[in-house]
């Protein structure tokens, strides 16, 4: 029976939004349009006396490490600090000076010359890679600039120097694009330290006995925020959403060298002249260093999730400001006990970054767009993104469903365009609906599939993100894959290279392996492919029936007489001018595989990648001037597919089902909860007995839809609908 045919009540609740003094009026009747039983304040704003008798949930913004300019001005000591490398600076004949915030804003970061310098900087000539000795540097205070009296002539040299965070990020970001003038700059406090460690937990006390009308305290999060530089005229210079660098000082940084027992360097987060971000592979000094942090924030965070507990209120964490530390997916996290989580929904991918964290009651995501003026101004288009940001999480709601939705920012904004008031009702009712068919049930996979790089579940659903769900150009396959895959009829493993060395049965239970990015990159593992217990527990895997899906430059790293170290496997090489005397004759092209059968024109692989070409016994599915954008290979009782690129389609999701279902030989399993047009998706709940058929699209859909044992049914959808059926 199609379930649309019965008439229930309309669901409510499972919504949360934001107010402020000025909203009132307009935010009870949000509440009730949109059926919201949870109410939040946000950064900048209070919360109104007459919203505290609705009846509904009282969420209030906690920040652990500002708010309080008095303690942090008393105890400069204590102010947060981020390690910070200066640029490239070529000595010629004679010193060389180094300016250290020339790119810096100086409203945000100020130099740290209370500790030692020659402890805590590291000069570094970056034509040896060697650090200099601090007796051979200097630093100038007039100037702000380090000296170097006798450097290499015509060597590259920068300093890591450590930077008091005088204006905190977050606050500096919700300033600079919200515009806000004649205001105090918050300062950022290192709750880590003994001062302020001791005054934080009363001060938390103090808090939650101040506000007895809050339910949930929402800490945003704990201690230290992801890297975020500007420069002197206040624009993002420098972001990356899992950077460490902010999570340092001198007393951190005495525990780790304790509890490791070797000395830090600064080059363990400046590496190699870049900043430690999640391509780059990790060194196990930084690995160390990450675990020693996670301990360290999980059992202070624990802290105060107690004592929230003890006074009766429950404790969320925002995955996003501020959570470094607090890896989601890693074990500590579960030790803190909290009740829910909170992040921002991008797309699908970083739906469920959110909704599969495990350890926690409840989950709730943040959807765009966020009610702030970069989009809520005469001209935007607030709707346009709300369907786009709908359409696309929906996927993966379908498949691990958050347990909460809730919009974020200044609630006037969003008063100012009907139209998007009337689009969200309409997200929430559906939301609801979702949830109440989907939640907790085991939806139909139809195998089980594993991502391969350095990181493992510690990035589980996220390692590409930069500035979060941003569009990078450079990563698009890796996005690409992450997204369809999000949405997609199947479980969804990480592994890293470490659980492969450290477990042999890492790969039991899993049908498809997939290594997607560039080569050299973290994506990809570089250099972990030089051990050779790596390359091969994954030739056996492969060998002995499993499937192997590699995408850009997958294991990439020049040795040994080979770019790709799975060439063997892959059945295809990258030609990087050392095998330019070789021969090659397989050029054949084989359109009509199992795998493009759903394909109307030409494939779409992104930019694709350069210089690729087939070995022999390897079939070409799509060749272009005689580079290799598709092929696929039998090794052993397994098989491989190769692919150049695969930016994220309806298309190319349908691409990727496809080419998972060949390499682990169940081709006979598509016509299986499937539908023929690829801008419909089916999705099947056998344990609560249900389907669903949902068009992806904001058009009229129509297709062919089969179920099970080859039966199938005609049906037409309307722009976005989604319609459950019983089995």
């Amino acid at each position: 029976m199609d379930d649309q045919t019965r008439h229930t009540r309309p669901l409510t609740g499972r919504v949360t939004i934001p107010t402020d003094m000025d909203v009132v009026p307009q935010t009870l009747e949000i509440m009730k349009r949109w059926g919201a039983d949870a109410i939040r304040d946000c950064d900048g704003t209070d919360f109104p006396q007459q919203l505290r008798d609705t009846g509904a949930k009282i969420y209030a913004t906690y920040y652990t490490t500002r708010k309080d300019n008095d303690w942090a001005r008393a105890h400069p000591e204590e102010v947060q600090q981020c390690y910070i490398m200066t640029g490239f600076y070529t000595a010629q004949e004679g010193p060389l000076a180094i300016p250290l915030m020339k790119g810096i804003s100086p409203e945000l970061m100020q130099v740290n010359t209370r500790d030692d310098i020659r402890r805590w900087w590291e000069v570094v000539d970056r034509s040896t890679g060697t650090p200099i000795p601090p007796e051979a540097w200097r630093y100038d205070a007039e100037s702000g600039c380090v000296i170097l009296d006798a450097p290499e002539a015509y060597h590259e040299y920068t300093v890591s120097f450590l930077a008091y965070l005088i204006w905190d990020p977050v606050h500096m970001y919700n300033a600079v694009t919200n515009g806000w003038k004649d205001f105090e700059h918050q300062i950022t406090f290192d709750v880590r330290q003994p001062k302020t460690h001791a005054f934080t937990m009363e001060r938390l006390r103090r808090f939650i006995r101040e506000h007895d009308y809050v339910d949930v305290l929402r800490f945003t999060t704990f201690f230290h925020q992801f890297t975020l530089v500007f420069d002197e005229l206040c624009r993002e210079k420098y972001v990356d959403w899992y950077g460490y660098s902010a999570s340092v000082s001198p007393y951190i940084l005495g525990q780790f060298e304790k509890e490791v027992g070797y000395r830090f360097r600064p080059e363990y987060i400046i590496d190699q002249g870049y900043y430690n971000n999640q391509y780059r592979v990790p060194s196990k000094e930084y690995k160390d260093f990450q675990a020693f942090q996670r301990r360290e924030v999980a059992k202070l965070a624990k802290e105060m999730v107690d004592i929230t507990h003890e006074l009766g209120k429950e404790a969320m964490m925002f995955l996003g400001d501020h959570w470094i530390g607090t890896e989601p997916f890693m074990p500590e996290f579960a030790s803190i006990g909290l009740d829910s989580v909170v992040g921002s929904v991008g797309n699908g991918s970083t739906l469920r970054l959110i909704a599969d964290i495990p350890g926690v009651r409840y989950t709730e995501g943040r959807f765009l767009p966020y009610f702030f003026p970069d989009t809520f101004h005469p001209g935007g288009d607030p709707v346009r993104e709300a369907k786009e940001n709908w359409v696309t999480a929906r996927r993966a709601i379908l498949r691990k469903p958050i347990d909460r939705i809730g919009y974020g920012g200044y609630l006037k904004l969003a008063c100012r365009f009907p139209d998007f008031i009337d689009y969200v009702e309409s997200v929430c009712h559906e939301f609801r609906e979702l949830y109440k068919n989907v939640k907790g049930t085991t939806p139909y996979c139809f195998k089980t599939v594993a991502v391969l790089n350095c990181w493992g579940k510690m990035r589980a659903w996220g390692c590409h993100m930069v500035h979060h769900a941003l569009y990078q150009k450079q990563n698009y396959s890796y996005a690409g894959v992450i997204e369809a895959l999000s949405g997609a009829a199947f479980d969804v493993r990480f592994l890293s290279f470490d659980d492969l060395k450290e477990n042999p049965d890492a790969l039991h239970g899993v049908d498809v392996l997939l290594n997607i990015g560039d080569g050299d990159t973290a994506h990809t593992g570089g250099a972990a492919w030089e051990d050779a217990d790596v390359s091969a527990a994954i030739r056996r895997f492969v060998a002995e029936g499993g499937g192997l899906i590699g995408i850009g430059e997958p294991s990439g790293h020049q040795y040994q007489g080979h770019y790709l170290q799975l060439a063997s496997v892959l059945g295809v090489e990258k030609e990087t001018g050392f095998t330019l005397g070789y021969d090659k004759y397989n050029w054949d092209e084989h359109p009509n595989h199992f795998i493009l059968a759903d394909c109307a024109g030409e494939v779409n692989f992104g930019e694709g990648k350069k210089n690729i070409y087939a070995l022999d016994g390897t079939e070409i599915l799509v060749q272009r001037e005689k580079e290799v954008q598709m092929a696929v290979h039998e090794y052993g009782k397994g098989r491989a597919v190769y692919l150049s690129g695969l930016p994220y389609s309806f298309e190319n999701a349908r691409l990727l089902h496809r080419a998972i279902l060949w390499s682990s030989h169940a081709e006979s399993m598509l016509h299986t909860w499937f539908s023929e047009n690829y801008c419909v998706e089916v999705h099947a709940y056998p344990q609560n007995g249900k389907y669903c058929v949902v068009n992806n699209t904001y058009e009229r859909q129509t297709t062919e839809v089969y179920t099970t044992d080859g039966r199938h049914l005609p049906l037409s959808l309307a722009a976005n609908e989604i319609r459950w059926f019983e089995l």
